[in-house]
C-alpha cells in the first residue's frame, strides 16, 4: 500500500489533485484509515491512474475522462472529436501567428488591421432602398432621420449606424442597401421606415476604412482577400458601420467606416 504522498510522487501529481479525483469519482483510495483518515493506494490502481494522466495530457476534460472510465466504448468517438478540435485550434493559432508576423514585418497599424469579433443583436430603425451610388446616402439618410424624430425614436448609446448590403458584395451602382440605426425600443412603422431586430453575429471579420466612400472598394478587396487567406468564408450580409462622417468631419479624408463581414471557418 502507498500513502497519498507516496502515490502522488510516483505519478508526479499533487495530493490535492488526488483528492479532487476522488471527489469526482475518477480514482478513490483503496483504503481510508478509519482512525486517522489517511488515504492509501495500491499498485493495482496504477493503470487507471496512468489512463487518467494520459487522457489529461491529450486535452480531455475531467468530465470526458469520467465518461471513458465508465464506458471505454465511448473513447473512439471522443478521440475523433478531440482531433477535430485540435485541428481547428491549430488552424486558428497558425492564422494568429501569421497576423503576428505581419505586424512584426510591417508594424501594428490601426488601419489595415483585421479583427474577428462578435456583433451584437440590436433593435434598429431600418429603411431598405436601391440607390444609384454612395452619394445618394446624403439625400436618403436625413429623410430617415426626420421620420425617426417624428415618432420619438431614441438612438442607442453608443451610437451604432450601419448599412446592410443585400447584394452580398461591394457595388458602386444600383446598390440594394438597408440603412440601419440602432434604437432603444420599437416605434411605429411607416411605409419606408421599419423597426426590427437584427440578429447578432458570432464572428465577423472587421476592417477600419479611413477616407471617402469612393475608395471603399480597396478596403473591401483587402478584407475579402484576408478572409480567404486566413481560412474563413463569408457567411452573411456585409455591413458598413459609420463612425466618423460628414456629420462631424468636413474633410472626407477623415471619415472612418468599419467594414464588417460575418464569417465562418471553411
Amino acid at each position: 500500500m502507498y500513502s497519498i504522498g507516496e502515490f502522488s510522487r510516483m505519478n508526479r501529481i499533487t495530493p490535492r489533485t488526488l483528492r479532487h479525483y476522488d471527489s469526482l469519482g475518477l480514482l478513490s483510495p483503496a483504503r481510508i484509515d478509519s482512525w486517522t483518515g489517511y488515504r492509501y493506494y495500491d499498485a493495482s490502481q496504477l493503470p487507471r491512474m496512468q489512463q487518467i494522466l494520459t487522457l489529461r495530457d491529450l486535452g480531455f476534460s475531467l468530465d470526458e475522462i469520467g465518461m471513458v472510465l465508465q464506458d471505454e466504448s465511448r473513447l473512439p468517438a471522443l478521440m475523433k472529436d478531440r482531433e477535430a478540435r485540435l485541428v481547428r485550434s491549430i488552424r486558428e493559432e497558425k492564422a494568429r501567428l501569421n497576423r503576428l508576423r505581419q505586424f512584426i514585418d510591417e508594424g501594428v497599424k490601426t488601419m489595415n488591421t483585421v479583427v474577428i469579433r462578435k456583433l451584437p443583436e440590436v433593435i434598429v430603425a431600418s429603411m431598405r432602398v436601391t440607390v444609384d451610388s454612395y452619394d445618394s446616402y446624403f439625400d436618403v439618410v436625413p429623410k430617415m432621420g426626420e421620420y425617426m424624430n417624428s415618432v420619438g425614436a431614441v438612438c442607442a448609446e453608443p451610437a451604432y449606424c450601419f448599412n446592410l448590403y443585400h447584394d452580398g458584395e461591394y457595388r458602386e451602382r444600383d446598390i440594394d442597401v438597408e440603412i440601419c440605426e440602432a434604437v432603444t425600443a420599437f416605434s411605429p412603422d411607416s411605409d419606408k421606415v421599419k423597426f426590427k431586430t437584427i440578429p447578432g453575429v458570432d464572428e465577423a471579420a472587421c476592417l477600419m476604412h479611413k477616407g471617402p466612400y469612393s475608395s471603399l472598394s480597396e478596403s473591401y478587396n483587402a478584407l475579402f482577400r484576408w478572409i480567404e487567406e486566413q481560412g474563413w468564408q463569408a457567411d452573411g450580409l456585409p455591413r458598413e458601420s459609420y463612425i466618423d462622417g460628414i456629420w462631424n468631419k468636413e474633410d472626407p479624408a477623415e471619415w472612418l467606416t468599419e467594414i464588417q463581414i460575418p464569417v465562418i471557418r471553411k
